[in-house]
């Protein structure tokens, strides 16, 4: 439980990093032109997405912007059940980017629901992407590898506590009846 404060700090700087990229690239690369990182393999150029990752379901705004509430809400829901520093960076990132962008599609043009996220990053031609996008993605790669390696991120509902205790309860009655029967 004393973990939310943290979850909450590590969603707001991701946030404010996000916003203010997102300034920097509408003032800075307005122009159209391209700024060159590692050659055509990373640049800065500015681009607006009013679709999902790799501009999937373009056009389609109100969709991915139900979506990302949803998945927002989901993540806020959760916060008191973080477990751990891990947990702790994991839902962080991913809060921080959900909100990046939702906020993108509640307060950007051309309106609320229907606003387009502020992408900068080019990933040679692939796609364009933005810092709340590196930390969704950072977040959910994190997240799958820690439950590969059989780390817990949430403290379990009082629902699941109980359903694990009488698992083991039976499991321990299966052992004493294996036992005696040997």
């Amino acid at each position: 439980m004393t973990l939310r404060p943290a979850v909450w700090l590590v969603a707001l700087a991701v946030v404010v990093l996000d916003q203010t990229s997102k300034w920097w690239a509408q003032s800075a690369l307005a122009d159209g032109h391209h700024v060159p990182l590692i050659g055509d393999y990373l640049t800065l150029q500015l681009e607006y997405n009013s679709g999902a990752a790799l501009s999937v379901l373009r056009g389609n705004t109100w969709v991915v912007t139900g979506v990302m509430i949803v998945v927002t809400v989901w993540l806020i829901s959760h916060v008191r059940r973080v477990r751990g520093r891990l947990g702790v960076a994991i839902i962080g990132f991913a809060l921080g980017g959900a909100l990046g962008n939702l906020s993108d599609r509640l307060f950007r043009t051309p309106g609320p629901g229907r606003g387009e996220v502020v992408d900068m990053i080019g990933y040679y031609h692939w796609f364009v992407g933005n810092v709340a996008d590196i930390a969704i993605v950072g977040a959910a790669a994190a997240a799958i590898l820690a439950v590969w390696r059989g780390v817990y991120l949430l403290e379990p509902t009082a629902k699941q506590a109980r359903a694990a205790a009488e698992a083991a309860a039976d499991g321990a009655a299966e052992d004493a009846a294996e036992d005696a029967a040997e």
